[in-house]
This record gives C-alpha cells, structure tokens and sequence, in this order.
C-alpha cells in the first residue's frame, strides 16, 4: 500500500508537471488542475492501481475512470505518465502541433488511459453510467469512477444522468465533484449557484459523501468507504472540497488562473514553491 506521505511526493511532481506544461504551451487551464491533483494521484497509485501495459478502451475487468471536466488534462496526463502509460517526457509535446496530449482528452490518436474525449462539459458522467452498466451486463464486477466539475453541473445534462443512475439503480459507479466554488467567469455563487448541492444530490436519490480534496488520508478513507456502498442499490458521489490553484501562493484559491498560463518568471515563482521528487521530465 503506497502511503499518504509518497501519495503527496508524488502530487508536488504532478503539479510541477502542470506548471511546465501550460507555461511551455502559453496555453492551458493550471487553476483547476492544481486543485484536482491529490484526488487524481490517490486514485490511480492507491486505489484503482490499473496496469497501463494492459490498457484497452473497453476497460474490462479493470476499475476504469472517466474525466468529464477535461479542461483539467494536464493534471490528469502527469499522473498518467508518472504511472507508467506513457514516457513523462511526452508531457513537453502538451498542446502542440500533432501531439496526442490535446489541450482536452481525445481519443482519436490513442493516448493511453484515455477512454472518451471530454472537455464539451456535462457529458462524462453519463458515459460513466453506460460503462457501468456495460460493466454489470457483462458481469464485470469492478468500479467505473468520474470527476466533474462543479461549474459543469450548471450543464442540464449532468442531472439527467443523475436522475437515471439513481432512477435504474447503477450502484457500481463512484462519481466526484470537484467543489473548487470557482469557475471561468468567478466565483460559482456569483456566475450560477447551485444552492444547497448535498440535498440536491440526495434528493436526486444518489448516496452523498464528502472529503478534503488535499487531505491524502482522508481520500483514501473516503475512496475506500465510497467502496464499500457499491452494489447496495444506489450510486455512490462524493462533494470534494478543493482549492483552485492549490500549491501555489499567488494561483490560491483564485479563479483568475481558471485558463491562464503562467509567463517564465511566474512559472519558476511557481516551481519554487513545489518539491521535485519524481525528476523533472
């Protein structure tokens, strides 16, 4: 069992990966990225622990995850790399002519551990629930995650695949909303609130929890926990409280850099303030 502490080594990498990669690109989303790093790490090294040389689309018998906010692709194509789907020296190619790390996931030229192109938001979390209900009519018994945005749910979509995974009892599904409370335009309760998203979601008929999002031991008592409510009827989703920016003083809880880029001398403010644990790429 890899522990909270080579968890967090292992996020500080990530997010140096995330700074080097939108400043190398001029272009990318570091804001959220940053704040859904710890929750991207824990799951891939201590929870679902896939094997990237056994990688298929189709995903059977393997815990499978889906990124429905897809704007965050840099986070989630460091730990990719870091876990062995590809070489991290890809991660310099982000956002450049002919590379596959696109500035939203695509599956059109096969990056590995992609499975569905996201970024057109409201849209992962239904085809989460098609490939967990795929996973049950073919007997495959492990676990289909996704993480949302919070902003995303302002997208009519997403509740329509709430109310279908609750309606139909899709309980092989662990869903997570990133709860930065910012989004693009501000922040979420200025732009479009969504109220009080607990009671919705409960009323919705899905089993809510909540986490830290930067707490490691408590993602994986959560993670775990979420676990051990599947198959009881009921879809499973978690409200992860992050901070946009995490890990960087002057991107801290900031929706400012939702989708700037860092310029050179912000970038090594930025890389300064993170441990190179992993070695740069």
């Amino acid at each position: 069992m890899v522990s909270s502490t080579d968890l967090t080594k292992i996020a500080s990498q990530v997010r140096r990966d995330i700074i080097r990669m939108v400043n190398g690109a001029s272009s990318g989303h570091p804001g959220g990225s940053l704040g859904a790093t710890d929750f991207l790490v824990a799951l891939y090294f201590a929870v679902m622990k896939p094997d990237p040389n056994k990688f298929s689309l189709d995903g059977t018998d393997e815990d499978i995850f889906f990124l429905s906010n897809g704007h965050i692709s840099p986070a989630w194509y460091s730990v990719l790399a870091r876990y062995g789907y590809f070489q991290p020296a890809e991660l310099e190619t982000f956002r450049k002519l002919d590379s596959r790390l696109q500035g939203h996931p695509s599956v059109m030229d096969g990056t590995p551990g992609v499975r569905m192109a996201s970024g057109s938001l409201g849209q992962g979390l239904s085809v989460a629930l098609g490939a967990a209900i795929a996973k049950k009519l073919n007997g495959d018994t492990r676990t289909v995650y996704c993480l949302v945005g919070d902003g995303e749910l302002q997208e009519g979509q997403n509740w329509e695949a709430l109310m279908y995974g609750a309606a139909k009892g899709v309980d092989n599904i662990i869903a997570t909303v990133d709860f930065n409370q910012k989004q693009i335009d501000g922040p979420l309760e200025e732009v479009l609130s969504l109220g009080d998203l607990r009671a919705k979601l409960e009323s919705f008929g899905w089993l809510v929890l909540e986490m830290n999002g930067h707490d490691m031991a408590e993602i994986l008592d959560q993670l775990t926990f979420a676990k051990q409510q599947l198959n009881q009827g009921r879809p499973v989703i978690i409200i992860m409280h992050t901070i946009m920016g995490f890990g960087v003083d002057f991107m801290h809880d900031n929706h400012e850099w939702h989708g700037v880029p860092p310029n050179d001398e912000e970038a090594e403010r930025a890389l300064a303030q993170l441990e190179e644990t992993m070695g740069d790429y």
